[in-house]
């Protein structure tokens, strides 16, 4: 019989509905439960594409002696990390605290009162490699939990107070001023000492995509030219786009390399991560003309569009890394790796050579059982020819049985995607992706902002989920909507990411300090209030507000808004200099922030073509965090009044372009090339 998880909107726990485990979802009636009968809290977190979840599921959470004996001694609790962020964050802060690390499946034990006393991620059905087997952690914490209560209390009100000790750190951070020329420089020095200059990336194995740092170096090199900050782009770029963390055939990233070189990946492709990396390679291509950038960025954009893309216009959530191999089995990569020999079934004997050749396709292979994963480590001679081969294998991949798809639509995800798309279309003439942006944005309009502004974490099929937005849904969001008025001149979308913005400094902002919470004011009361400047897979809610609130502030001269970006990128002046590989997205902000940004507003008819031209070189600026308005010579946009479009009247007649800072502006032009040395734009 199916458990409680037979009705969660999540797929993740969907996943888990036919376990014997007499799982809970998150929430009071879980804890009143285990309040009722005395026992502890297995809280058990994850995610629909994680690999691991789904073998400790196999393992442990289907076999029915280890689920009855689960039951009888525990309630236990499944949660979707990425419906509740806010519980992740929480309980793993926990987690890394205690043991040095963390990562999926999250394995916590709590009391009834939801305080943390013992910790671990996975843990195997048998003892090995120095790890407990996971009916051994349940034997020992019940154990304890049974004739050493006092100690588990001791031990979890220390946590609890740890915990709350650490949360004024980072208000403190946010008191300080935003960081300027020499912090900025410190990042620099600070990702130059972990690059990697053989391989492109920072650090060693694993390897994850920086595409945060990446944007920040970008700008970086924008204002000052700097060629140390480019060539660690363009070095990280290349070897990515080349490796097998890049889909050769299909197009998109895997979430990280299990190798220092990008050659394995974990077959995972997260919506956040090319949502991101997309931008990454348009904003290198917009500095440098780099073709093979160019081509990255559609390439992945039209994966996102074709294979997350949902009926009702967003965007899923994730594809999982295993899928059946040949032989029926679940493998990861399963879908994505080649034998010699397949491809010469596939193309014939002499197309299968080739690409072999071109692919890096081995008899010894790169992967498990003498598999390859694709890479392209040379440029191919024959283009065409390898277009052709290329299409033949993702027709003959598309037979293979596919990865499962989280179809899960998270907002702060789909603004991410919906601001790539919608830059990509624009600058590389792709109306289809600015349109495919707009459906996602009216997807979320229709289906996860209430009448009263507020923002909800997920839907599917169309349904409204039950979890309130997190801060970076907030942000993320405004982002892409900003990012969709640039592009389109609709004002509608300035105006609804203004009203997502004052939800954050009325709700997510602390007034003393200026620091900002990931979750409301008025949300779910944990055992404390999440709160992380820094950056993790995604952009952190508290940078992504105050790049979002600067670019708002940048459109309408609201003093509000660019002093609470101001006060929120105090801490990146802290953390620049010590951990700059996990503030990027703030050192981005930055960036924009010294610079002015600059504020670009095009006037002009709309069906005139010389206004299509300013407003192209306008969107092609590299000057950091540019903002472009669009609209008439009356000082409308399409629909509302914008500030930054105020007073602007045409040039004699002519469209016209002013560039501005703080709404001093530039003499204006009404010619691209003059308006491309204003902004530092590359005419393409």
């Amino acid at each position: 019989m199916p458990n409680r998880l037979a009705d969660a909107t999540s797929p993740y726990l969907q996943q888990h509905a036919d376990n014997p485990v007499d799982w809970w979802e998150w929430s009071p009636e879980a804890f009143a439960e285990a309040e009722r009968r005395g026992v502890p809290v297995l809280l058990s977190v994850g995610y629909a594409a994680c690999h691991w979840c789904h073998v400790m599921a196999g393992e442990s959470f289907d076999d029915e002696a280890t689920a009855a004996y689960l039951n009888e001694r525990f309630v236990a609790v499944k949660v979707d990390r990425e419906e509740r962020p806010d519980v992740d964050a929480v309980y793993m802060e926990a987690v890394q605290a205690a043991t040095g690390q963390g990562g999926w499946p999250m394995t916590v034990f709590l009391t009834p009162g939801r305080e943390p006393f013992y910790f671990g991620t996975y843990f195997p059905p048998e003892p090995r490699h120095g790890m407990p087997s996971f009916r051994q952690v349940l034997e020992g914490v019940d154990a304890a939990w049974r004739e050493r209560r006092e100690e588990v209390a001791e031990v979890a009100g220390r946590i609890r107070a740890e915990l709350a000790e650490r949360a004024g750190v980072y208000g403190a951070g946010a008191g300080l001023a935003a960081p300027g020329e020499a912090e900025l420089h410190q990042a620099l020095a600070g990702l130059s000492r972990s690059f990697d200059p053989a391989r492109g990336g920072f650090g060693g194995a694993p390897k994850f995509p920086p595409a945060m740092a990446l944007e920040f170096l970008l700008r970086h090199h924008a204002r000052t030219r700097s060629e140390v900050a480019l060539e660690m782009v363009t070095g990280t770029a290349e070897a990515m786009a080349r490796g097998g963390i890049y889909d050769q055939l299909g197009g998109g990233f895997a979430r990280y390399s299990v190798d220092a070189g990008w050659v394995v990946p974990h077959f995972e492709k997260m919506l956040y991560d090319n949502a991101l990396l997309i931008r990454v390679y348009l904003h290198l291509w917009r500095a440098t003309g780099d073709e093979r950038a160019r081509r990255i960025a559609l390439e992945t954009s039209d994966f996102l569009v074709r294979e997350l893309g949902t009926p009702e216009g967003g965007f899923a959530s994730a594809l999982d890394a295993d899928s059946e191999d040949a032989h029926g089995a679940h493998r990861e990569g399963a879908y994505y790796v080649w034998t010699p020999g397949e491809l010469a079934r596939e193309l014939g004997e002499e197309d299968g050579a080739l690409a072999a050749r071109l692919f890096a396709v081995t008899e010894d292979g790169t992967f498990e059982e003498g598999a390859s994963v694709l890479q392209l480590l040379a440029d191919p001679e024959d283009v065409p020819r390898y277009q052709r081969l290329r299409e033949r294998l993702l027709a003959a991949r598309a037979k293979r049985p596919s990865p499962a798809r989280d179809d899960k639509v998270v907002a702060a995800w789909n603004g991410l995607a919906i601001a790539a798309l919608a830059e990509t279309g624009a600058l590389l003439d792709r109306p289809d992706l600015v349109e495919a942006a707009g459906r996602a944005a009216d997807l979320l309009l229709s289906v996860h902002l209430s009448a009263h502004g507020r923002l909800l974490r997920t839907s599917r099929d169309g349904r409204p989920g039950a979890n309130a937005g997190v801060l970076e849904d907030y942000a993320d969001v405004a982002e892409g909507f900003l990012a969709l008025y640039a592009v389109t001149g609709e004002a509608e979308w300035l105006g609804l990411a203004g009203g997502l913005l004052d939800t954050v400094l009325v709700h997510f902002t602390d007034e003393a300090s200026g620091s900002l919470y990931d979750t409301a004011d008025d949300a779910e009361e944990l055992i404390r209030r999440p709160q992380d400047p820094t950056d993790n897979a995604t952009p952190s809610g508290w940078t992504a507000a105050a790049q979002a609130l600067l670019t708002y502030a940048a459109y309408t001269g609201s003093e509000r808004h660019r002093a609470a970006a101001e006060r929120a990128l105090g801490v990146v002046g802290a953390l620049a200099g010590q951990a700059p590989r996990f503030i990027g997205w703030g050192l981005a902000a930055a960036e924009a922030l010294l610079d002015g940004p600059r504020e670009v507003a095009v006037v002009g008819a709309a069906d005139d073509p010389r206004t299509a031209a300013l407003h192209r070189t306008a969107l092609l600026a590299t000057a950091p965090g540019a903002v472009v308005a669009l609209g008439t010579a009356t000082g409308e946009s399409t629909g509302l009044q914008v500030p930054l479009l105020a007073d602007r009247p045409l040039l004699d007649g002519a469209p016209a372009a002013y560039v501005c800072r703080h709404f001093a502006c530039q003499v204006p032009t009404s010619d691209p090339a003059a308006l491309a040395e204003q902004v530092g734009a590359t005419r393409r």
